[in-house]
């Protein structure tokens, strides 16, 4: 699938739902401007009340973004959004103390059997609406650039390379000044789909080197770590020769890694992650309606950067109160739309959707109801 950075119909949705954001924290594919709870373009909103979500921090960005494109339209609706990660939102969800979450990690099985209840006898479906680069992230004087292979990335983080002149990072590395200093790694102390993401990345890319499974939780003993992206951001910032892992849009003036893809190094970027999303099939084992992507680890399409995250909004097909049917549909709608797309675009380098995923998703959004 192509993805749209196109702007078009940007203008359609304004006035359909402003949200106003606190963070402790489509283009209809049919073509109308209507959404449930919602109204015509350029009339008044009709909605009110409280729409509180929590979860993945990677989507902190592009909340703030969302925020401050819907919160002048709809003065009646207040969204409050909580980036405690991944698995904390998940767990808000499921308990009924959030209406939606954020997620970089997909509901498991035994998470969606555990969301009938939650959910009034329905299922929750999750809605990938964030696309966005892992990057690798690391603070040493006088080197802002690095090439690495998977497999090196691995023995960084497995403990089995420990020094930054070691010859793996050298050989790659022919014109970087590398210095006889140990390497400290960073990773998340709250389960994160981020980490969850960038272990699959590992064990999937890294040629035998990573033998951990995939885990949201941080498996193996040894280096520092934060909490949330935040957290791990300040403790990479705050050392000399760390190395950490998280999502690019927070990544500030921290040195970067460009991954080895085929035969060249690639940096983190929207366009890569969207190249690397084209090459990505879905989850087939999936209920209609939950969409989940199989991204491509392993992939060699030139420009792709597959150390990406698909991030989720996780919602229920059926809520017991009609209110929060409006808000949740209309809110949904707005971050799947070409403009919501645009702001997190803008805000968080996250690449758009394609047309065709946001046909499916909307379809997905336009079935919630109202549980009988």
């Amino acid at each position: 699938m192509k993805l749209n950075r196109g702007r078009t119909g940007a203008l359609a949705l304004a006035g359909v739902v402003a949200l106003s954001l606190t963070a402790c924290g489509s283009d209809n594919p049919t073509g109308s401007t209507e959404t449930s709870g919602g109204s015509d373009a350029g009339s008044a909103s009709s909605l009110s009340g409280e729409l509180a979500g929590s979860g993945a921090s990677s989507q902190e960005s592009a909340m703030e973004a969302w925020r401050a494109g819907f919160q002048n339209a709809n003065p009646d609706v207040t969204v409050s959004y909580d980036p405690v990660g991944s698995g904390g939102g998940r767990t808000a969800f499921l308990d009924a103390s959030v209406t939606f979450a954020g997620t970089d990690s997909a509901l498991t099985e035994e998470e969606l059997a555990q969301a009938q209840d939650r959910c009034f006898g329905s299922s929750a479906v999750d809605l990938p609406v964030y696309i966005s680069p892992i990057a690798v992230v690391f603070n040493l004087e006088g080197v802002t650039e690095l090439n690495l292979s998977a497999e090196t990335i691995a023995n960084i983080f497995n403990g089995t390379i420990t020094n930054w002149n070691d010859p793996a990072i050298a050989e790659a590395n022919p014109d970087a000044t590398l210095p006889d200093l140990a390497i400290t790694t960073v990773h998340r102390s709250d389960e994160s789909g981020t980490t969850k993401n960038f272990t699959d990345y590992l064990a999937k890319a890294g040629n035998g080197a990573w033998t951990a499974e995939a885990s949201g939780d941080w498996s193996l003993p040894g280096g520092e770590s934060g909490q949330g992206t935040s957290g791990l951001i300040q403790t990479v910032q705050g050392g000399q020769g760390t190395i950490g892992y998280a999502d690019a849009s927070k990544a500030g003036s921290l040195g970067k890694v460009s991954i080895q893809v085929g035969d060249e190094f690639v940096a983190p970027s929207e366009e890569g992650a969207a190249a690397a999303l084209d090459v990505s099939p879905r989850d087939d084992s999936r209920e209609e309606g939950d969409i989940v992507i199989d991204i491509d680890r392993t992939t060699t399409e030139a420009g792709a950067y597959p150390l990406i995250l698909a991030s989720y909004l996780v919602v229920c097909q059926s809520y017991d109160s009609q209110d929060d049917v409006d808000l949740v549909k209309a809110f949904a709608t707005y971050v799947a739309s070409a403009e919501g797309q645009a702001a997190s675009e803008s805000a968080a380098g996250s690449a758009p959707i394609s047309d065709t995923l946001r046909t499916d998703v909307q379809a997905s959004i336009d079935a919630i109801t109202l549980a009988s």
